[in-house]
Formats: C-alpha cells, structure tokens, sequence
C-alpha cells in the first residue's frame, strides 16, 4: 500500500482524475495461469490452463467481454466501482462485526472516574465535529502517493463518506446510502449509546454548535437518564449485529411502528454514534481492546451498545478502552487512520475547551429513542443476541508486538518493508502448513477517479521457493541461496503492487469479465467455476498494512471460516500485528501462527545480518588483497 504524504489544502473537485484503466486481456489471463500454477496440483492446473486458453482464444468469448468492459469504462467515472461494492461488501450476508467491520484501538486511557470518560467522549465529540467541518468546506489537504512511482494526487471521496453513509440491510443484497454534499452540513446530531439505550445529542443548537462544556453536560444528562430502570427498552441495537439478511427481516418488522420508523430515521441520519460502554470486566490487554472493539463482548458486556451499520462508531468505555468500529464499504482503513489521528492529537494536544462560558445556554435536554416491541420482536432479539454470543466465542485474536527490529532494519537491508513483511508472513503460513493459498493484500486504487483497491496476490512462486529453502531441513541451501531467494520474493512482491496501485492487477478485472458476462444473460463462463478460480478467490490468508504515526492499531477477523486476518502496523523499531481466526477451525490456530511469525521474522533477520557480515569480510578480504605494497627505501 502506498505510504501517503499530505498535499496543499486545494479543492479535489475540479481536478480531474484518471480513469481505472482496464488491463490487456491476455495480460490478465498469463498473470491469472502465473499467479495460481505453484498453488494447485499439476492436473488441475493442466484442465485450468486449457479453460483460460479457450476463453481468451481470437474470437472467443473473452473477446466479447472485453469489448463490453471498455465500453463500460469509456461511459463511466470508474468501471469497477459498483462491481466491486457489491461483490466485495454489498452481496455479503454475514454479520458486520468480526467479519466485515475493522476496527482501530486507541491507547489504553486512564480515566479517574465518571466525570473523565465523559470529558473524554467530549472532547472526542469536538474532535469529530472539527474534522467533519474540513471535509464539509473541501479543506481537507489532498492526499499524495509516494513510493517508487511518481507523486500524484488521490481521489479524495472516500473521505467525504466518513459521516454521510449509512448501510441499510437488504434480503438480498444490502444498499449504501451517501447523503450528498449539501445536505453533508445539515446533519446536526449524533447518536449516543449509553446502556443499550439510544439518544439523541443535537451538536447544533439556535444555529450554533456546543461547546465541550454543553457536550460534557449533555453526556452527563444522557448517562442520568440511561440509568432511569422504568424508562429502559430492550436493546435494539443487538439486531445489527446478526446477518445481513436476519437484521433485513427484523427490520421489516420492526417498520411496521411509526415509533420505530421515526427512532429508525433519526438513526440513519446521523453524523456518527458514540457508544459509552460499561466497563468490560476484562484486562485491558492489547487483545482484549481489540476483541471489545470488534464485537463489545456480546450481549451479556456491550456488544448491544452499538448500531453497526452507521460507517463510523467512537467507542469510549468507563475502563477506559476506546477505539472505532467502522463499517468498512464506504471507504478504506487509511481513510479511518487519518481521521482517528486527526481527532486523537485534538485530543492530547489542544488546551481543554473546558470554559465555563458566560454565554452559557440552557439546552432542551438530549432524547431517548423509542421503540415499540411485541412477543417476535423479543424472539428476534434473543436470536440475535444468541449468534452475536457464538461469534465472540468464535473469534480467537492475538495482537503481537514485534520488538526485535522494525521497518528502519528492513530499509537498511534496502527492501521494502510492506513486501518484506508480506514474505515474512508467507513463511509463517508454510511454516504452519507446509504450503502457500491465495493471499489478499489491498492495494489503494486512489491514484484513479473514485479509486478503492485491487487485491495482491502475495503467495508467489518467487515467495514459496524462498520459505521452501528457509524450511529445508537438510541444509541444502546455502546462505547466498537463500538471501537470492529472499531478493527475488521481494522484487516479485514489489512489482505486482506496482501493478495493482497502478491499476494493472487481475481480480478486479476478471471480477468486470464475470459481471458483464451476468448482464449479457450469458451462460457462465467456464473459467469463474473451475475449482482453480474458486480456490483462487477463497483467501484463507487476508492481509492489509495499516501505518500509524499516532499510538493504535487496526484489527479485523479471517474473511473465511478456515482463514487467517492478519493486519500489521510496522513502525521503526517494532512492528504490530493483529492475528485473527476462529476457534472452531482444527487447521487455524493465532497463537500457533504469531510463533511462526516471530520465529521467521528473526530467522530472516540472522540471515540478512550473515549475509552483510560474509559481505563485509569479502569487501575487506579484496581490499587487503588489492592494496599496493609499500617498498622500504
């Protein structure tokens, strides 16, 4: 993923873009054979080859679905876009958290008692109020690419989405609903969980915004009410926690009220939620906040002090655990980064706003949500709550902090530290298993008109030759061998992210080849159901870089039931990684998988330092031989 470099603040809107290209078919095809020939047996790969041969044939049916998507591309802003949404989040029927919604863990605060959660959660609340006003007046600075390839703008849309989207349940297939850019600045309130009960904060009052002091005074109204044991409702937003098409159906029944309708509607149109979550009962370890993050703990802590399908939820807990959960389809993780990092230094750094203020006003007090219950909606909610509990139960997570050396020894070896990581995370895998699988690694399209990404293919043959001699037992590899290895990994690794940043990569083009094919009414195509291409598109190991300069991290679960999510933040001298699976997978195991990890980071590790110790005895072995004698006179 390329690092970002700030920009000079400028409107976005009237520079335009260029279009997400769509690469050669033969192009995509020869990568396709490439990148899945060393991952399946010699047999399939041989019926694969002549199925991809026959499709991309002169006059074959590839030939007319390229057609179709270049015409698509040459009618629209970015051909892939919606394709993608869909297949990627949209059509997806499991539940959000865990399996879609990431989540970004702050530091571990030190609150004193009531009064300091709820200072905090205002001065966050002020924060976010800040931000969103640089998104709304188009002051946000443009973001820049960096890396090898020259310095170009991105799209900077991903960020008008950050308090304007909201993901409605659909029982086929959901919908992303975006407030446009008008009605962005009239979106004046926030939604509050406190106790599994809903209020509405208005952050606008007689056309002027609160102060942190009427902030700190509403929460302090809101926590008051959400302890009054007549007024308590059931816990509603335990619904959104259940499959997609589970929380559709409840949500027809839910609509039938008007009460519900018009909680509902005030819901779907906020700027953001903050869910003020009871202390947890859990040691506040790195995995520990992250689980809470992802799922709150189920029903029985604060999994059901959450709406998941508003795109952005600050959580601020009374033990002082705090991060964000986001849902994921309107933007990506370094979207998220920017925005937490933003809002954390306005929170360490800017003076208290704290003033009691003159002018202080008296406000109407903030508004519980209301809701209508009857005897299937409380089924309904159990049943929710059951298969949210299943899933926390599921979910088994290690967030590993790598202190041996970090991405400033990696430089110094002059690799790149995202594709030195990514080898090292293939080791990890072969050492586990004894073999490489498809591998997810995002890559930013930002550099293309409403660009979001394209998939690396990080398990290459380049990468299991290099993990295949670092795990021979037989020392049938010398160092040099290995150290070759490890450089044409890297190099193959580095070039294929070239190519996806670059808009060159080959899943989402075969994705557009499989969607006009769907729109043309055509018969499926035999390449999209070969057992090649379906193993091909099961990521049992999913991977993202998500840099910080501030202290958090980011942590998400596998994408399969048999897989691995494994997010790492790589920092000068040390590198985090979040590691996730499930329990009731026999193959996958976090614990199993960080110690291969950790082993393999400090095998490579003495590789290299043997490798530049061997080169600097060579140097200075040749330079003794080459030095001239001196003669007496």
């Amino acid at each position: 993923m390329p690092i970002l470099e700030r920009g000079t603040a400028r409107d976005q809107d009237s520079q335009v873009l260029p279009k997400v290209p769509v690469p050669l078919l033969k192009q995509t095809l020869d990568t396709y054979l490439k990148c899945v020939q060393h991952l399946v047996k010699e047999e399939q790969f041989k019926k694969t080859r002549a199925i991809v041969e026959k499709f991309g044939a002169p006059g074959g049916v590839g030939e007319t679905l390229q057609k179709k998507l270049l015409e698509r591309r040459d009618k629209m802003a970015n051909w892939v876009y919606d394709y993608w949404l869909e297949d990627m989040y949209l059509n997806n029927r499991l539940a959000l958290p865990v399996n879609s919604s990431p989540a970004m863990v702050f530091p571990k605060q030190m609150f004193k008692d009531h009064k300091g959660t709820l200072r905090f959660a205002a001065r966050l609340i002020s924060g976010v109020l800040e931000y969103k006003a640089l998104i709304d007046t188009r002051s946000l600075p443009v973001d820049f690419t960096r890396g090898q390839l020259a310095v170009m703008p991105m799209c900077m849309e991903q960020y008008y989405r950050l308090f304007t989207s909201y993901r409605y349940p659909g029982l086929k297939t959901d919908t992303l609903k975006v407030q446009m850019k008008a009605a962005s600045s009239a979106l004046e309130h926030m939604i509050v969980a406190c106790k599994n009960q809903f209020f509405v904060l208005d952050v606008v009052a007689n056309s002027k915004q609160l102060s942190e002091e009427e902030i700190l005074s509403q929460l302090e109204k809101i926590v008051k009410m959400s302890e009054n044991a007549e007024e308590k409702l059931p816990p509603f937003g335990i619904l959104t926690s259940d499959g997609r098409t589970e929380w559709a159906q409840a949500r027809e029944a839910l609509i039938k009220d008007q009460i519900n309708r018009d909680s509902l509607a005030l819901i779907e149109s906020c700027i953001c939620v903050v869910c003020l979550d009871e202390p947890s009962g859990l040691q506040p370890s790195d995995t520990n906040r992250a689980l809470l993050m992802l799922h709150g703990g189920g029903h029985e802590k604060n999994g059901a002090n959450r709406w998941y399908d508003k795109s952005m939820q600050f959580v601020v807990g009374m033990d002082g655990i705090c991060g964000v959960v986001c849902e994921h389809s309107p933007f990506e993780g370094i979207v998220l980064v920017q925005c937490c990092e933003y809002i954390m230094k306005y929170i360490m750094e800017s003076p208290s706003k704290m003033v009691k203020s003159s002018s202080y006003r008296e406000l109407p007090p903030p508004r519980r949500l209301r809701w209508k219950c009857n005897p299937h909606i409380q089924g309904l909610l159990a049943a929710s709550a059951e298969r949210l509990q299943r899933l926390v139960n599921n979910l088994d997570m290690n967030v590993f902090k790598f202190k041996d050396y970090g991405k400033e020894f990696i430089k110094q070896q002059k690799m790149s530290p995202d594709a030195f990581i990514q080898v090292a995370l293939q080791l990890a895998f072969f050492k586990c298993t004894g073999r490489l699988v498809s591998t997810y690694e995002s890559a930013s399209i930002r550099r293309f008109q409403e660009g979001r990404v394209d998939n690396i293919r990080s398990a290459t043959a380049e990468a299991l030759a290099f993990v295949k001699s670092m795990a021979d037992e037989r020392g049938a590899f010398s160092d040099s061998e290995k150290m070759k290895r490890l450089g044409d990994a890297i190099k193959a690794q580095t070039s294929y992210t070239i190519a996806a940043i670059t808009g060159m990569a080959i899943d989402n083009h075969l994705l557009g080849l499989l969607r006009i094919a769907k729109e043309l009414n055509m018969e499926k195509p035999e390449i999209f159901y070969d057992e090649t291409y379906l193993a091909s598109n099961h990521f049992i190991l999913s991977t993202s870089q998500v840099p910080t300069t501030v202290e958090m991290f980011c942590c998400y679960g596998p994408v399969v039931p048999n897989g691995y999510g494994a997010c790492y933040n790589p920092q000068s001298d040390h590198i985090i990684f979040c590691i996730s699976s499930f329990w009731d997978n026999t193959e996958t195991s976090s614990v199993v998988f960080v110690k291969a990890l950790n082993e393999g980071l400090l095998e490579i590790r003495d590789l290299c330092n043997r490798s530049n110790a061997t080169a600097s005895k060579l140097a200075v072995s040749s330079q003794g031989a080459s030095q001239p004698h001196k003669s007496g006179k």
